[in-house]
């Protein structure tokens, strides 16, 4: 990704070189040393809220370890409908397809909280995988995680409501930013979950009455975490004890 707006259609900044250690778990899991001969490879960039990182189709050049905010991982139909099917925060990266060896995204990296990222080349990242047994162990143990948070998804899309899959979602939002007040809005809820806005809108207004979250212009705030809990699905406590078993110095 390159200063200013790049082919993949991300208005992404560059910043100053890496000074500090990246606050991306997956990275800090790694030993020191192995930590410090990838620092020269990675890029600090930040994005804003609905840029999109990698179309689908395009050339899978760089994986991004998020430091902040939260990346989502979209299927794009014929007619340009999308609909999430995983998300990332800084518990993870995008290198998903990449440690297959895989030169082509076949999703859309979509930005769905603004933050900050660690940008590696897709050959740094080959190289890495290939000389760092740890490094190699790590994205291993990701893919697994990342896959059965799909799998997971695919279950409860089909299983329960959509109060519960909606209170699921803020909550995984709210794991990946750390912070109570998303900048999200209604459309984008809806777009996301595959429901139409008004489905979404009555969704809202049934957790909104029950103290939980607040909405406000462009954003949604959570009241009350626990009884988000209580109303979502299963599925998301199944996903941080999945993720938690193989990755479990990155989820906290």
């Amino acid at each position: 990704m390159t200063f200013g707006t790049n082919a993949n259609g991300c208005d992404c900044k560059g910043m100053n070189a890496l000074s500090n250690l990246p606050r991306n778990r997956l990275l800090l899991a790694l030993p020191s040393g192995n930590l410090k001969r990838l620092m020269p490879e990675l890029e600090q960039v930040r994005c804003q809220s609905e840029q999109v990182l990698m179309e689908a189709d395009s050339s899978l050049d760089h994986i991004y370890f998020p430091d902040s905010g939260v990346v989502s991982i979209v299927a794009v139909y014929a007619d340009g409908n999308i609909i999430e099917m995983a998300t990332i925060g800084r518990e993870g990266c995008t290198g998903f397809q990449a440690v297959f060896g895989a030169k082509k995204s076949s999703v859309r990296l979509f930005v769905q909280i603004p933050g900050s990222a660690a940008k590696m080349p897709r050959a740094a990242f080959t190289r890495a995988m290939k000389s760092m047994p740890s490094f190699r162990g790590l994205m291993f143990g990701y893919v697994q995680a990342f896959q059965e948070q799909v799998m997971v998804s695919v279950a409860c899309n089909g299983a329960h409501s959509l109060k519960e899959r909606l209170a699921r979602w803020l909550l995984m939002m709210r794991d990946r930013s750390d912070e109570d007040t998303l900048p999200v809005t209604q459309h984008l809820l809806a777009e996301m979950l595959g429901v139409q806005r008004p489905t979404i809108t009555n969704a809202a207004e049934e957790l909104e009455r029950a103290g939980l979250i607040e909405r406000g212009r462009q954003q949604v705030t959570i009241l009350d975490r626990q009884g988000l809990i209580k109303a979502s699905c299963e599925c998301y406590r199944l996903v941080r004890e999945r993720v938690a078993y193989h990755l479990p110095k990155t989820y906290t």
